[in-house]
């Protein structure tokens, strides 16, 4: 990401098509330099989404519940480490 470019803060998933969510999310996740987080917003816990990062990425992105339901999910999703 350049310096003049602000990544997004967070996106709301229950407004995109479910085939497109996890490559949206890894998209910005991916776009994040070392030190910055976007929250993800769901309807549902994104635990399957967190255990792809780990697997994928091993060490390199945190991971904090900010808000665990029952309608509403939402994450922080942060880069710890570059690639």
């Amino acid at each position: 990401m350049s310096e003049t470019e602000t990544p997004p803060s967070f996106i709301d998933v229950r407004i995109v098509p479910p085939g497109q969510r996890h490559p949206r999310i890894f998209a910005m996740a991916n776009a994040l330099g070392v030190g910055e987080a976007f929250t993800i917003i769901n309807d549902h816990d994104p635990k399957p989404l967190h255990y792809q990062l780990q697997a994928e990425y091993p060490g390199q992105f945190s991971w904090t519940y900010l808000e665990s339901g029952p309608e509403v999910w939402r994450v922080n999703l942060g880069r710890q480490a570059a690639a």
